[in-house]
């Protein structure tokens, strides 16, 4: 039987396009699923290779993936943060764990994940790379997460440093890590967040920054910021990271990287801090305890890296009720202090049991989520020589003010930091309605931190 001459045209023209579908489409798929299998076999081998030779073919394989990625359309958002060993444990996983399930299966289309695991330990490396491949392998196949790492001759040098306010050694590489970290992230996304690999997110963040940066298209931003904890949530356009990424190899040596990035801010001429509420990201006091066989996590409590809380005895002279006492703002789980109708020179103050030395303290006031509730103006003092009975401190020395209602801010000058007796939390302007003192965590210096300073 004859076919209609319309009829063999359709026909004509499908065989067409399904052939050039196989020649052009299918050899694409293919090499790029080969890469990835041959990245995850690379990554597999580390656990029994120790050679040198290793690591760097993972890395060279790495940058031919990225180099597919980076021609793709980009995302909406980077969210970009540096992680280096530690002794008393890794948080990261649980930071990569909070990052996905905060997000919908819709926004995660939206955001890629990237990683400069920053230490030289090639144990280390190899032991992340594995177990973050075990543990987030949906995601990396799907190009939602992905690690880079800068070699230690890269770095430019960051000894010799004298200066007595900070520990200029760490923060100085702390600097160079993220210039790395930002300079690789130029191309991937319209936007580039920053955080820290200890924290956990807000639910449906990317949909709430998404939101805000919406609404912020009439008004010139430089930086828009999520958080008020050190570096942590500062998001800004990916046109501008090689601008700071410059800046901080420039400045690496000058100042932390939490008071570089407001220079770079006015220097990009926005004079001030565009704080975004509710806020999104937390530091976390513990970290948990992964298993490989699941994704589930079990914080662990009372750990080397969460507070320590010295024992001892909180007053305040707020109002207390039946529920929610001044007590539960120092304890170490999810329980809070309420009051209300507070006035000027109202305080919060924990009483040690003995003196002790401090290296840090966070005091977090407000609801999590809303951040409802909040100690609109206050400050954090340290107290010393208590005397009386009951006992309260006699001399105190300001530490910080809340910004945004919360404080996380490390104890320099360290003369400061030893002998303390006191904590104390103080109202400097009267509020009407409630407040929600949630934690007051705190941070011991140990014995060998001690002679480490001293030596």
């Amino acid at each position: 039987m004859r076919c209609s001459t319309r009829h063999c045209f359709i026909t004509s023209v499908s065989i067409i396009f399904l052939w050039l579908f196989v020649i052009l489409k299918v050899p694409w798929e293919i090499e790029d699923q080969q890469n990835v299998m041959v990245i995850k076999g690379q990554v597999a081998s580390y656990s029994s290779s120790k050679d040198q030779r290793a690591l760097e073919d993972w890395q060279d394989l790495t940058f031919k993936y990225m180099k597919k990625i980076q021609q793709r359309r980009k995302k909406f958002l980077t969210v970009g943060f540096s992680s280096v060993s530690r002794p008393e444990g890794s948080n990261l996983f649980y930071t990569l764990d909070s990052l996905f399930r905060a997000s919908s299966k819709a926004e995660q289309k939206h955001f890629i994940v990237l990683i400069h695991l920053a230490d030289s330990d090639l144990t280390w490396l190899r032991e992340t790379v594995a177990r973050i491949s075990s543990l987030f392998s949906p995601e990396i196949l799907a190009g939602q997460l992905l690690l880079i790492h800068a070699p230690s001759d890269a770095y430019p040098p960051v000894g010799g440093i004298r200066n007595d306010t900070y520990p200029g050694e760490f923060y100085s590489k702390q600097n160079v890590d993220h210039a790395f970290l930002m300079s690789y992230a130029t191309n991937l996304s319209d936007y580039f967040l920053l955080i820290d690999d200890n924290v956990f997110c807000s639910p449906n963040f990317v949909s709430h920054i998404q939101w805000k940066v919406t609404n912020m298209n009439s008004n010139p931003w430089v930086l828009l910021e999520f958080s008020n904890m050190g570096f942590l949530g500062k998001l800004f356009h990916s046109r501008d990271l090689p601008l700071i990424a410059h800046f901080l190899l420039l400045f690496y040596k000058e100042k932390p990287l939490n008071r570089l990035i407001p220079h770079f801010r006015a220097l990009l001429v926005q004079q001030n801090p565009i704080l975004c509420r509710p806020f999104l990201f937390y530091h976390r006091a513990s970290h948990p305890m992964f298993d490989d066989n699941q994704k589930t996590s079990t914080v662990k409590k009372n750990d080397s890296y969460g507070p320590d809380n010295p024992p001892g005895t909180v007053f305040t002279d707020m109002k207390v009720f039946d529920v929610h006492f001044p007590w539960e703002a120092y304890t170490v789980d999810e329980s809070f202090f309420w009051t209300y109708n507070v006035s000027t020179g109202n305080h919060l103050t924990v009483i040690f049991s003995h003196p002790v030395n401090l290296k840090r303290v966070q005091v977090m006031t407000g609801s999590m989520v809303e951040g409802e509730y909040t100690l609109k103006k206050g400050q954090v003092e340290l107290g010393y020589t208590p005397e009386r009975m009951p006992q309260e401190c006699t001399s105190f020395t300001f530490l910080g003010r809340l910004l945004e209602g919360q404080l996380d801010q490390e104890i320099f000058p360290k003369n400061i930091r030893y002998n303390v007796s006191c904590v104390r939390l103080v109202v400097k302007a009267s509020q009407v309605g409630g407040l929600m003192i949630r934690h007051i965590s705190l941070w011991e210096e140990k014995a060998k931190e001690q002679e480490g300073v001293t030596s």
